[in-house]
């Protein structure tokens, strides 16, 4: 994770979105016709775009209320209990159009462009029901349509249960898996099933249920693993061969094991443990038993109301004992990995996708040191160079 292919002086040829030709400036003799555009990036510095392999971008309203409250003692666990957390914005997502979760997500999804994140990985779990779970990715699957950023839909159909199913969760977890599952298969709106396995949400032997009705409807796993306690959701993501097991603030030892072993991507999410004041993931300890490790801003309304990579990557070094190299590698192909993806982006290699970003930095180790502002000067999806 150390190791970033530092090219000196470089050049990089795109075609037709994507890269032709990456090198040494002095080693560049392609022909070009006159219509090829020419970008001087000279004092810049050239990277893959961020890959936000964590977020749960399409939401509707906002709970700087709850905010408040935990400013002033409230834990997150005692809000959720009193109706709050992520019932609350449930209730929002399905009182909301599919036009309206759109628009706002629209303007996230600027922003994070402009801020140099090329391809951002979205989840449902605001409906929790099948019609409202089928809106948020219907919505998902347009804007991944319709917008230049590359967009993953993630089915998450168990992020809490809902309020009529209280005291009734088996009941929910067998709607999960004989309606929810089947119906989003059928329609091809996701590519992962994720799971929130943790006390007191789902238990192991639920989300393995879940998952392994994923899989027979072509979806992928991934896991919510170890967040508020140690849940064995390490274990879990590495016995299914999950994508990514994310958060893992209170993983075991046990399971950073069980994630060395499998080659599993252990996503961490700094931003949360900034926003709630919760202990930070184990990352120097992962990183150094084999677990390759990825960054992502998990953006949602309650627990991380944040989408920049940048920033994620300076509490990464700051708190969590992280390089700024391992932090680049995190955050570009290691996070490609966690949406199966390394094969395409997160790397300025030959034959991939040509999603780039220029910064206004003297080198690399700049980015996570001056914190708190934009470096990007220009932002290149699929070959495509943005307005900014």
């Amino acid at each position: 994770m150390r190791e970033l292919g530092v090219i000196e002086n470089g050049t990089v040829l795109v075609r037709e979105g994507r890269i032709d030709w990456v090198g040494r400036s002095e080693d560049f003799s392609k022909k070009l016709d006159v219509s090829t555009e020419v970008l001087d990036a000279s004092e810049l510095i050239l990277m893959p775009g961020f890959v936000d392999s964590h977020t749960h971008l399409v939401f509707a309203g906002t709970r700087e209320e709850e905010f408040s409250l935990r400013t002033r003692g409230r834990s997150y666990r005692d809000i959720a209990e009193k109706g709050g957390g992520i019932l609350a914005t449930v209730a929002n997502v399905r009182s909301t159009t599919k036009k309206d979760l759109k628009k706002q997500a629209r303007r996230y999804l600027a922003a994070m462009m402009r801020l140099g994140t090329t391809t951002v990985e979205i989840k449902s779990g605001y409906g929790l029901d099948v019609e409202n779970e089928v809106k948020m990715l219907e919505a998902i699957d347009e804007l991944k349509k319709e917008e230049l950023v590359n967009i993953v839909p993630t089915l998450l159909c168990a992020h809490a249960v809902p309020v009529e199913f209280r005291g009734r969760k088996s009941e929910y977890v067998n709607l999960v898996i004989e309606e929810m599952v089947p119906s989003v298969g059928r329609r091809k709106l996701a590519e992962f099933c994720d799971v929130f396995c943790d006390s007191d949400y789902f238990e192991v032997k639920e989300c393995e249920r879940i998952l392994r009705a994923g899989l027979e409807h072509g979806l992928k796993p991934k896991v919510h693993a170890d967040e508020f306690t140690s849940s064995a959701g390490a274990e879990l993501a590495a016995g299914m061969k999950a994508a990514s097991a994310d958060h893992l603030e209170h993983v075991s030892d046990r399971g950073i094991e069980a994630l060395a072993r499998a080659g599993t991507i252990g996503t961490l999410l700094p931003g949360v443990s900034l926003f709630l004041g919760h202990p930070y993931a184990p990352a120097r300890k992962l990183i150094d038993r084999g677990v390759p490790v990825a960054l992502a801003t998990d953006f949602n309304p309650g627990s991380c109301m944040c989408y920049v990579m940048p920033l994620m990557m300076t509490i990464a070094c700051t708190q969590m004992g992280m390089t700024p190299e391992e932090v680049i590698t995190a955050s570009t192909i290691n996070a490609a990995a966690a949406l199966n993806r390394s094969h395409d982006i997160g790397s300025i290699e030959v034959g991939k996708r040509a999603d780039l970003i220029l910064l206004d930095i003297p080198n690399y180790k700049y980015l996570p040191y001056h914190f708190g502002i934009n470096h990007v000067v220009k932002t290149i999806i699929q070959g495509t160079i943005l307005e900014m």
